[in-house]
């Protein structure tokens, strides 16, 4: 069999991989990227945060991003039962970016990948990675070429160091068995692409818009719209509730959307030529998130929930911190990854999952429909959904769920 050897060998080229890349390449490092699929190719996850901007920009991609031609995007808009509420990211508490994109994300990480190529990244399309010695610390891999070219052929990698981006492939935590049950109930989406049919200033296309289902808080829908008039359209519930829809993925979506009268309104128009998708019980977890000549990044780690679209922001701030990591380990320093990449990483986790788990209760709905907010907490309010969620100086991320509880009773009362 043959064997090849890397310096930094990386799964996937999604957003957490391509940006990884970058900045590795940023430090001379020699960066082998392995992705399964055909780039490019469809995923979710399409609504970026503003925070998500700074990594793009660390990485040397941000003008690749800028003249790909996407949605701009300031901000979020909320709809629950004829009441509406919205937030401008450009009005928040912390420093940084208040703008960003929506994306159709074959577009998007495309994009990345190309831009990590560039930079001298040598990326490999239908490459598998179908088994993992970590060797003590020096990872090999086995990987079958299923490229066009490749026939198949099956030969091993061994890396200095490994970084797992390849999602909700999840590659090392089903090949180590690092995973563990997530905290949340298993809920699940159904998804598709529509040409919206709206008309000019019928919403505003600049937002996010978060719908919530008229009788059940925690079933809710997304709207994102595209510069090219069609829109990514989904609903999120828990299993037992999406079961109750019958027939074809398809028009079990189109059931559940008709039963909020806003959104059906809205896309009364819409050309539905995409057939719809769904994903069961995505929310993941794992035992650690490092361990001897590896680390894991994005969603390969941990998946909380679609809600609030923290997904590649997430996916983003690893690859920053383990980039960093990279960089010191290389320098001849020594690296605690518990310390200086685990630890930090998911204090902004555990952020997104305090407004998560509030959100599906009831309690941050209260909170941001809130008739009389107060315009210092929306801001802090505003700078968490625009993913500073690592922005210690803010209250509600430096003692999130304590202040988010007291938020909440103050709504109630």
């Amino acid at each position: 069999m043959r064997i090849e050897t890397a310096d930094i060998l990386i799964i996937g080229a999604g957003p957490a991989g391509s940006v990884a890349a970058g900045l590795l390449r940023q430090q001379g490092r020699e960066v082998l990227i392995l992705e399964r699929e055909q780039f490019p190719r469809f995923s979710i996850g399409e609504s970026l945060l503003p925070q998500s901007m700074q990594f793009i920009e660390g990485a040397g991609m941000l003008q690749d991003v800028v003249e790909a031609g996407f949605q701009y995007k300031n901000g979020a808009a909320f709809s629950r039962a004829g009441q509406r509420t919205h937030f401008d990211f450009r009005e928040k508490f912390s420093e940084g970016w208040g703008t960003t994109y929506q994306v159709q994300r074959a577009d998007f990480d495309k994009v990345l990948a190309d831009a990590a190529a560039r930079a001298g990244a040598t990326v490999r399309y239908r490459h598998e990675v179908t088994a993992i010695d970590l060797n003590d610390g020096a990872p090999i891999v086995t990987v079958r070429d299923a490229s066009e070219s490749g026939g198949g052929e099956v030969y091993q990698v061994q890396a200095k160091f490994l970084l797992d981006a390849s999602g909700f492939g999840r590659i090392l935590p089903r090949l180590l068995q690092l995973e563990t049950p997530s905290r949340f109930p298993s809920r699940g989406a159904i998804f598709t692409h529509v040409a919206d049919g709206t008309a000019p200033g019928s919403w505003d296309r600049n937002k996010i818009l978060v719908s919530v289902h008229p009788e059940q808080c925690d079933v809710w829908y997304w709207t994102i719209p595209f510069s090219n008039g069609r829109c990514s359209l989904g609903v999120v519930a828990e299993t037992h509730v999406l079961d109750r829809y019958t027939g074809t993925e398809t028009e079990r979506l189109q059931a559940i959307v008709n039963e909020e009268p806003g959104l059906k309104a809205l896309l009364a128009n819409a050309t539905w030529d995409t057939p719809a998708r769904s994903i069961i019980g995505y929310s993941a977890n794992v035992k650690s998130l490092w361990g001897p000549g590896f680390a894991l990044l994005g969603n390969a780690g941990e998946f909380l929930d679609p809600v609030f679209s923290s997904g590649v922001t997430i996916a983003f701030k690893s690859a920053h911190l383990a980039a960093a990591c990279l960089q010191r380990q290389a320098n001849g320093e020594t690296v605690d990854w518990q310390a200086d990449y685990a630890d930090p990483l998911r204090k902004g986790v555990d952020t997104f999952r305090t407004f998560v788990e509030s959100w599906y209760a009831g309690g941050f709905q209260k909170i941001i429909f809130q008739p009389k907010p107060t315009p210092d907490i929306r801001r802090m309010i505003s700078s968490i959904l625009a993913g500073y969620a690592w922005d210690t100086s803010n209250p509600y991320v430096a003692d999130s769920k304590r202040r988010l509880g007291v938020l909440e009773e103050l709504c109630s009362a």
